[in-house]
């Protein structure tokens, strides 16, 4: 028999799980699946949407040929929330230590590669997969996202990877059984920090063509930092078009399903660990052969936790849901859609979608997070802030002799506290010049602390910067959206609303820490 015609046994060591999978009927080939994954990325930053200081053919060519998603919402504006969200097909409150950074991931949410193993696919990734965190102090053997493939590197320039992740996806399709369909992960290290200082002007970019977003002072300094980020989604879509070679060389091209997107928002202040526009928007292009009406832009509200039961609908996988104490996905598929040969808005239903933070660094007393749920409309974006109180962007100090903290007054222009955003040439310049009446409104609005709701009406102000929550005329408004996200929280279960929230800053964080010695929201009071 075809092992294309069967659904495997679970496998106990890369699952944790007993029991066989229901058989599925099958067809006689199955589809590949390819995603791939950036670090750090916001959905502008394509030249499908136009940005002027980046080319992309990569990803233009999927967007083109298949389905250019608008509107596609990561589950946190960080990066191991995320992909845990996006493995599970589950929100981040859903996964306990994997909804957070930094922390392990449970084995009873099953990643959606374990499943398409186990029903015969051949499995692998290269790059980042899952993580930061631990998988191993939960009994994993390897990363959520499969066997690793990062044997083969390059030359790079400073602060971009040496793994040669095209050459390791060639390594993988080589090392496969001839007769299985594959599913791999590609997870750039790019565009995360650090970025080589200059390194879009010296490959002949122009200041002018880096457009700085509403919450960045537009500066030299500014615009060369983003022509340095956009430099770094350039590799990673250099290695896209490559690993997109490959399929075409091997005859595998149409029959994979090609995702691309991003985990989370760009590097800078008030985008990444932030759930405004900038961290929780993301790129998505999706491209099935001429199974996907190419050529579409769809508007419709979508989650990246809709890709797990998305591929495993197209593997004709079901998930075992509760017989092995894994709650099944509430993502929901996104075939609708792909099988449709429409534009624009497809299914009204999908009239709102979320995202979550808790912990990114460890840059509050204990470690402490800055637990946010946001719900993203068609025309708003709600923020619910459960503790604002504590810094959003982390504690206002840097690390002095000692180890102890001095005050961000004495700081200077180091990166003075405020680690959950990346150190950085803007995080620096912002620091440096706070006290410039044209800079400083740009540094307190990266730093200084929230109210407990924010809303946004998005179209208008992508950039979030004009709170309506106080507004009158928006009372109602943000009255029904908040009740909207609460029934929808409670409804899914998060800690934060119906248990013990406080839960959340228990998990162990397993990375580096920082001493704070006091509560953040104490010092400099």
């Amino acid at each position: 028999m075809n092992l294309r015609a069967v659904v495997f046994v679970v496998s106990a060591m890369s699952v944790g799980v007993v029991g066989a999978l229901s058989p599925v009927a099958q067809a006689d080939v199955r589809p590949n699946i390819l995603l791939a994954i950036s670090d750090d990325q916001s959905f502008f930053h394509t030249s499908k949407a136009g940005y002027p200081a980046v080319r992309t053919p990569a990803f233009d060519r999927i967007a083109d040929e298949g389905i250019y998603f608008t509107h596609a919402i990561t589950a946190s504006p960080g990066c191991s929330p995320s992909r845990a969200a996006l493995l599970t097909g589950r929100y981040c409150w859903q996964l306990e230590h994997a909804g957070t950074h930094a922390s392990e991931f449970p084995q009873k949410y099953i990643a959606y590669p374990d499943l398409l193993e186990a029903a015969g696919y051949t499995v692998g990734f290269t790059g980042k997969g899952w993580g930061p965190g631990n998988f191993a102090i939960s009994g994993r053997t390897r990363n959520p996202a499969g066997p690793e493939f990062s044997g083969n590197t390059i030359a790079s320039p400073t602060g971009i990877s040496k793994k040669d992740y095209a050459a390791n996806f060639s390594d993988f399709l080589q090392a496969r059984e001839a007769d299985k369909p594959f599913c791999f992960w590609y997870g750039g290290h790019e565009p995360h920090r650090v970025f080589e200082d200059g390194r879009g002007l010296a490959q002949g970019k122009k200041l002018e063509d880096a457009v700085v977003p509403s919450f960045l002072p537009d500066t030299p300094e500014i615009r060369s930092d983003l022509l340095d980020y956009c430099a770094e989604i350039e590799w990673f879509d250099q290695h896209l078009g490559r690993m997109i070679a490959l399929l075409e060389e091997a005859g595998e091209l149409d029959n994979t399903i090609i995702v691309v997107t991003s985990d989370n928002g760009m590097a800078f202040p008030r985008a990444k660990a932030n759930a405004y526009e900038y961290g929780i928007r993301m790129p998505l292009a999706i491209r099935w052969g001429d199974k996907v009406s190419g050529g579409r832009t769809v508007d419709d509200l979508v989650s990246l936790i809709d890709l797990a039961p998305t591929f495993l609908e197209a593997a004709g996988v079901k998930h075992p849901g509760e017989r092995y104490a894994a709650p099944p996905m509430t993502g929901n598929s996104l075939m609708a859609i792909l099988k449709s040969d429409k534009s624009g808005i497809l299914d009204t239903s999908r009239d709102a979608v979320y995202s979550a933070r808790e912990r990114h660094s460890s840059s509050r007393y204990k470690t402490l997070g800055y637990p946010q749920r946001a719900m993203r409309t068609r025309d708003y974006l709600y923020i619910r802030n459960f503790h604002p109180e504590r810094w959003p962007a982390g504690a206002p100090q840097k690390m002095g002799v000692g180890g102890y903290p001095k005050d961000l007054r004495e700081a200077g222009p180091m990166h003075a506290g405020y680690h959950d955003i990346d150190a950085c040439p803007t995080h620096t310049f912002l620091v440096k010049n706070r006290d410039d009446a044209a800079i400083g409104p740009f540094f307190h609005a990266a730093v200084d602390r929230h109210p407990a709701e924010e809303l946004f009406r998005v179209a208008d102000d992508p950039g979030c910067m004009n709170n309506l929550a106080a507004d009158p005329e928006f009372t109602e408004v943000k009255a029904a959206l908040s009740r909207q996200m609460m029934d929808y929280l409670k409804k899914t279960g998060d800690p934060r609303v119906v248990a013990n929230g406080e839960i959340f800053e228990t998990y162990p964080r397993y990375s580096r820490h920082r001493y704070f010695p006091k509560p953040d929201w104490a010092i400099g009071e």
